[in-house]
């Protein structure tokens, strides 16, 4: 499984797969980076790299829009149910950033569907390792980013 630093993620393991990046809460991940080792095997994409965040409400902009400038094909920020959400507002915070990149990618004629918002149970249940495949293939219908090598 990869974890990913600020730096490049074009994907050198499988140049097939599109470049993932998902941003996420550590209590709606916490129950599957406990075992990270095991991911791949009960299906997690390979292709897709984790970023941990205290809060998904902690993501900025910036950010977002920086990974995609570094060669990320797809983005996606996994939060907390509203309901469950362990800093009340985090998720909620993080769904209007990942709005306005959408909306910033729609006036720049770029796919805002690179681009997602995922609410996920913090309970242990397969909604981590679906979104990550959703992702997936979201992205490899849309195809390369086309930021790639520019």
């Amino acid at each position: 499984m990869n974890f990913c630093s600020q730096g490049n993620y074009d994907n050198m393991t499988n140049p097939n797969e599109p470049d993932i990046v998902a941003f996420c809460c550590h209590y709606s991940a916490y129950a599957w980076s406990q075992d990270l080792q095991n991911l791949p095997r009960l299906g997690f994409p390979e292709n897709v790299r984790l970023e941990i965040l205290p809060c998904s409400g902690r993501i900025s902009i910036i950010r977002l829009l920086k990974a995609f400038e570094q060669g990320a094909d797809g983005i996606y920020v996994a939060g907390c149910k509203d309901d469950t959400c362990h800093n009340v507002r985090g998720s909620r915070i993080a769904k209007k950033r990942v709005d306005y990149v959408k909306n910033v990618f729609d006036q720049l004629n770029i796919e805002p569907e690179r681009i997602e918002m995922f609410m996920i149970s913090r309970e242990p249940n397969r909604g981590f390792i679906e979104a990550a495949k959703e992702m997936t293939m979201r992205i490899k219908k849309l195809g390369p980013s086309p930021l790639k090598g520019k």
